[in-house]
């Protein structure tokens, strides 16, 4: 078992092979009385420690493992309460003191957070730890209630990224995203008419400027007036990224996947002026680079064709700037959550703050506390500052 790969392991208590699923998350089930002694965090507390343990382990890469217990139907029964206190006490004489046992969905499923599974046994602990809690229950339900629980259990840190393009396969196993999914569901559909119409106002109104840059392109380099590019968007998924060309059209992209791995990892040149910043998020003095196109990218005019990627759902006016696939090569698992937690944007609190002046670690937390703290009204005062950094030409090269 590679606990890198995010393996997942789905059986049924009697034993049986089962289709393979994920589990699901909701909210509360008001814990009795009479099985507090059993330790059971309440649902609200268990998504919130399941969530801080996900983003312990992509930072640390020491797994966790995440068991749940489906019994809806036993618990749908007259025989509810007997049989909740038997589940919660055979997880009780089955789990660690340091294990988080708790609610995961109401009336349906009980979950257990079982930290700090390293090696050297972090590969056998999964079918020692299901066949330890197998043997409990069978002690403590009849042969017909132990029938009708599923167990799933669920290794993190889960590398969604590296499977396929698009969401982690059941999104309720990360709570925080989905309860700012829900939460902003209103706010997320202004949003997106807000990104409609600034992109089409903003075509309509610069379309006059896309003729003369177009032209300039033309007369004075050979090759196609528009740069295509793959680009990394929300949960992975790949889109073709569009920006007026400013280099010349062969060229050959080495030198800067060689700078940008340096750089994501901390080990980019170092200026020798102590008033320039100590990293830059681009290659200065680029020799791949126009004249004209060092205009455009000073005033940030290449970006413009981007509003076309706003306008059919790629990207949206202010958000996280979209990674070159390469760059994710490199990437720590806690930098994916910049593309996992908001949609691409052409601008974004980085722009507004510093800019190619800032470190990656810097511009991903940057990232991360604008999908964290996202409103509407922020991503208009980030629209209002985004004119003032284009015109003041800091940290572009």
């Amino acid at each position: 078992m590679s606990l890198g790969s995010s393996p997942l392991i789905t059986l049924a208590l009697n034993d049986k092979p089962q289709t393979r699923r994920h589990a699901t998350h909701q909210t509360q089930l008001p814990v009795p009385s009479n099985t507090r002694h059993y330790g059971t965090v309440p649902e609200e507390s268990f998504r919130r420690t399941l969530s801080l343990e996900q983003k312990r382990t992509e930072r640390s890469r020491k797994p966790f493992l995440l068991m749940l217990l489906e019994a809806e139907k036993l618990f749908q029964t007259g025989r509810r309460q007997r049989a909740l206190q038997n589940i919660l006490s055979s997880l009780s004489s089955s789990v660690r003191e340091t294990d988080i046992t708790g609610w995961f969905k109401e009336d349906s499923t009980v979950g257990v957070i079982f930290t700090e599974v390293g090696a050297p046994d972090a590969a056998a602990f999964p079918d020692a730890i299901l066949e330890r809690v197998l043997t409990a229950l069978r002690r403590n339900l009849s042969s017909e209630e132990v029938d009708s629980i599923d167990i799933t259990l669920h290794i993190f840190p889960d590398e969604w990224n590296q499977k396929k393009p698009g969401p982690p396969a059941r999104l309720d196993l990360y709570p925080e995203l989905r309860e700012q999914k829900a939460l902003r569901r209103v706010g997320l559909t202004l949003k997106r008419a807000l990104d409609i119409a600034g992109s089409l106002i903003g075509l309509m109104l610069l379309s006059p400027l896309f003729a003369v840059v177009a032209a300039l392109i033309k007369l004075t380099s050979p090759g196609p007036v528009f740069f295509r590019q793959s680009r990394v968007g929300q949960y992975g998924e790949e889109f073709t990224f569009l920006k007026f060309r400013t280099m010349d059209a062969r060229n050959n992209s080495t030198a800067h996947k060689d700078y940008v791995r340096r750089f994501i990892s901390g080990r980019a040149h170092k200026k020798e002026d102590k008033h320039e910043p100590s990293s830059i998020y681009k290659l200065v003095d680029d020799p791949r680079v126009t004249r004209v196109g060092k205009f455009l990218r000073r005033t940030s005019l290449d970006e413009l064709p981007q509003l076309l990627n706003v306008l059919v759902g790629e990207m949206s006016l202010v958000g996280p700037r979209p990674p070159i696939p390469y760059e994710c090569d490199v990437y720590e698992l806690w930098h994916w959550r910049r593309v996992l937690e908001a949609k691409p944007g052409m601008t974004g609190l980085w722009q507004v703050n510093g800019r190619s002046r800032t470190t990656f670690d810097d511009m991903v937390r940057l990232d991360l506390r604008y999908a964290r703290c996202w409103s509407l009204w922020l991503d208009i005062k980030i629209l209002l500052k985004t004119p003032r950094a284009v015109l003041s030409g800091e940290g572009a090269y």
